[in-house]
């Protein structure tokens, strides 16, 4: 038996980490589906040593701490999940977004270019303006109108070719903290609901995009990957249709504008992000379709300890 590959996570705690690292040991994670595998290949309990960090165990924007971190794991592969996400809130503290989101990703690529580790960092739509009027390849030109969105696109520009980023979207999974389970509350304590129909793009299940990342992990391809369930829609459609998965009727979920939102978001969202996923759909096989992801998400989150 070959040599189990050696997995560095950071932000190994967060809502994306804890469903790669399940993965990673061979378990299906919650809202996962035991039957999608974009690369064909089962997965394999023996195949990876994973090392999940939390920000508690890496602060990434310190070098010594990046570099003790790495020259102690040694790990071959690096997949950089840790990031500053409070989008509104670094419109304020825009210096510790670009701590971790900027700083913190030159730095990882820095040290596993050394440590000769390949480095998956994830990154965002919101590195996009939104003006297109059509969904964005990787090719696109960047242009962040807020800035969380600058400081990812600032921390792309920090890695190397031989690095690999993955730009993904709307990130919802069953263990972590996101709109879909504030939905839910709500439609199960019988209140409504307000949510914008003029923000549209694509919903990626936690679950899904980390099965995505064990594909990334083997394959270690380098370049810009866009990684996204299937199909577009917006904030408005999936209150809806969490509202009708858990019974609710049509006065559960309003239409509303990004105008009519009080108060007024600090950051600007971007009108339409919607990420083009042929390029992954083409190497590997394309991730569900996001109602299906939406509903694994409803379905398992009823298996939490609350």
């Amino acid at each position: 038996m070959s040599q189990a590959q050696r997995i560095l996570v950071t932000g190994g705690y967060g809502q994306v980490g804890v469903d790669l690292v399940d993965y990673l040991m061979g378990r299906v994670p919650l809202g996962g589906r035991a039957d999608f595998a974009p690369d064909q290949r089962p997965l394999d309990s023996e195949e990876f040593e994973v090392i999940g960090l939390s920000h508690h165990d890496l602060d990434v924007s310190s070098p010594e701490q990046v570099e003790a971190a790495l020259a102690h794991t040694r790990p071959d592969v690096v997949v950089h999940l840790a990031a500053y996400t409070a989008v509104d809130r670094a419109e304020t503290e825009p210096d510790l977004a670009r701590a971790v989101n900027t700083t913190g990703t030159g730095l990882l690529s820095d040290a596993a270019a050394r440590h000769g580790a390949h480095l998956i960092a994830v990154s965002t739509d919101y590195v996009f303006d939104g003006v297109k009027g059509a969904a964005y390849v990787e090719e696109d030109a960047t242009n962040p109108q807020s800035v969380y969105g600058l400081t990812k696109r600032d921390g792309e520009l920090l890695c190397r070719s031989a690095d690999t980023i993955v730009r993904t979207s709307w990130v919802m999974g069953v263990r972590g903290k996101n709109v879909a389970h504030i939905i839910a509350d709500r439609a199960t304590s019988g209140q409504s609901v307000r949510f914008v129909s003029d923000q549209t793009g694509t919903v990626t299940s936690s679950a899904d995009l980390a099965r995505a990342l064990v594909a990334l992990i083997r394959a270690r391809p380098g370049g810009v990957w866009h990684v996204a369930n299937t199909g577009t829609t917006t904030w408005f459609e999936i209150a809806r249709f969490i509202g009708e998965i858990l019974g609710r009727g049509e006065d559960f979920a309003t239409p509303i504008t990004t105008s009519e939102l009080s108060p007024a978001p600090l950051a600007t969202r971007p009108p339409r992000s919607d990420l083009d996923t042929s390029k992954f759909a083409r190497a590997f096989s394309p991730l569900p379709e996001w109602r299906d992801a939406v509903a694994r998400l409803v379905r398992d989150r009823e298996h939490l300890v609350r």
